[in-house]
């Protein structure tokens, strides 16, 4: 089963259409109570993501069932790479350190991942990029066409020290109800799937 796609283009319809469509997918699988509810906070979260990057990206956005792995549903946001990088750079050079200060909290950090994932070229690398990258590449911080961040192996990586990024994570909506949540670089498209049991 896969939903219909949503257009998404910064208009508030537009996140209206993807978290209905959320409550029909929820409703098709018999999904009722906190399941239901998951479904459609998890579909916000992600809406919430690419309205933070720019009122004018475009995107798309739809659900459907994975045929691998029974009672689970995949969540898929995608983009086209290298849109709108000219305005993202201005944003930042508004900046004192030249760094995005919204990617706080792992809801932050991942759509600076998204974000970094669109525009390639940027040259900026932090931690959390290098942990959690499946790279197709010998060169560890290549974004390349090939390449998945893996939210599961991110949070595998973090030692018993990092406190600060255990507590990002305990408070996150997305990180605690996903099963997994990948960013997928291939061909000219950048793609967030997040991974939810339908229990």
């Amino acid at each position: 089963m896969r939903s219909d796609i949503v257009k998404l283009s910064g208009d508030p319809s537009d996140t209206a259409l993807a978290l209905k469509q959320a409550e029909s997918v929820a409703a098709f699988f018999g999904m009722q109570g906190k399941e239901a509810i998951h479904l459609r906070l998890l579909a916000e979260e992600m809406m919430g993501m690419i309205r933070s990057l720019t009122g004018t990206r475009s995107a798309e956005f739809w659900i459907e069932d994975d045929e691998k792995a029974d009672r689970r549903l995949r969540l898929h946001l995608k983009a086209a790479v290298g849109m709108n990088t000219e305005l993202r750079k201005e944003l930042l050079s508004a900046s004192t350190s030249g760094k995005n200060a919204a990617a706080k909290g792992f809801s932050g950090k991942l759509r600076d991942i998204f974000a970094r994932a669109i525009e390639p070229e940027d040259k900026y690398i932090a931690d959390y990029y290098a942990a959690g990258w499946i790279i197709s590449e010998p060169e560890m911080y290549n974004m390349t066409t090939g390449s998945v961040w893996s939210f599961n192996r991110y949070r595998d990586s973090l030692g018993p020290e990092e406190k600060e990024e255990h507590d990002e994570l305990e408070k996150s909506i997305i990180a605690n109800l996903a099963d997994e949540v990948e960013v997928s670089i291939r061909g000219d498209a950048v793609e967030m799937i997040v991974y939810k049991k339908n229990a």
